[in-house]
């Protein structure tokens, strides 16, 4: 594994930071991608209170190469685990709330029903509390994609995790034009439902894939997009091809606005969820977003 440059830089979360957020969330037998997927972030999250609940059990049935997620079949579903992710929003008194889920290709809603029981409770029991969804592919369910949808989320998020070359190697379980169709067919329903979408960068991806990708993103009507370093979890990871400096993800940002992106949180750190209820509320105020959301 490559050595990490100087500007990767992560904190260690305050220890009661950490017990509080784990006591709202693991000790419900709640699973978060915080900690599932080694997300850097971590500190910093639980330092505000916060983390991205992953439902659906913590194994994913597809493998891809550069995910920390452990995979395998499928567990059972808990009936009252929609129930509980709304509890766990409204005792850590989330604001916004996001919900992801491992990838479970075995349910024939891929698990579609399950985010909209957990959009719902959430509504329910914390009215006021904005809701994203950063949902898997659904195998290109339209029909499990609607569920979702008629749920009413404030934010469906699909990533497409890297250019389409890539995918053979870091995706083979999954397609780019499937995950694109799934982003179109989302302002499709007419909901007025935010669309976003992310990727890392660093796995051997050039600057004109990566801009290819932006203006089919655009024309999809996504209006916010992450843009973040893959980090490799294990030796046994995908290894990471080039650490990209900070300066670079701003000129993406910049590029990526250009052609069209509404929003672009861009940053050797950043990840799906980062800042994810400060980018809604910027989105949704009177005088719009800033120009640019970069590294910082």
């Amino acid at each position: 594994m490559k050595r990490l440059p100087p500007w990767i830089r992560t904190r260690l979360p305050a220890a009661y930071a950490m017990a509080r957020v784990t006591a709202h969330t693991y000790a419900r037998g709640l699973a978060t991608v915080c900690r599932e997927a080694c997300c850097p972030n971590q500190g910093e999250c639980a330092d505000r209170g916060t983390a991205t609940f992953l439902i659906l059990g913590d194994r994913c049935t597809r493998n891809c190469s550069f995910c920390a997620v452990r995979h395998g079949p499928g567990e059972p579903l808990r009936e009252d685990e929609p129930r509980e992710v709304a509890n766990a929003v409204a005792s850590l008194g989330l604001t916004h709330a996001v919900i992801t889920s491992v990838t479970r290709d075995d349910l024939p809603d891929g698990g579609a029903a399950v985010f909209a029981a957990a959009i719902r409770e959430i509504r329910n029991i914390s009215p006021q509390t904005t809701v994203e969804v950063l949902v898997p592919d659904f195998r290109g369910s339209l029909d499990a994609l609607e569920m979702v949808v008629d749920a009413g989320p404030d934010v469906i998020n699909h990533n497409l995790e890297t250019v389409p070359r890539l995918y053979g190697v870091l995706r083979p379980a999954a397609s780019y034009s499937r995950s694109l169709e799934l982003l179109r067919r989302v302002a499709s329903f007419g909901r007025n439902i935010i669309t976003k979408s992310g990727i890392m960068v660093g796995v051997g991806e050039n600057r004109s894939e990566i801009l290819e990708l932006v203006r089919d993103l655009v024309l999809a009507d996504v209006s916010v997009l992450t843009i973040g370093q893959y980090l490799q979890p294990t030796h046994r990871h995908y290894p990471v091809q080039r650490f990209l400096p900070p300066h670079e993800f701003d000129e993406l940002a910049e590029a990526a606005l250009a052609r069209g992106m509404k929003w672009v949180e861009s940053g050797p750190l950043v990840r799906s969820s980062y800042r994810a209820g400060a980018i809604l509320r910027r989105l949704t105020m009177p005088e719009g977003p800033p120009e640019i959301s970069g590294s910082a």
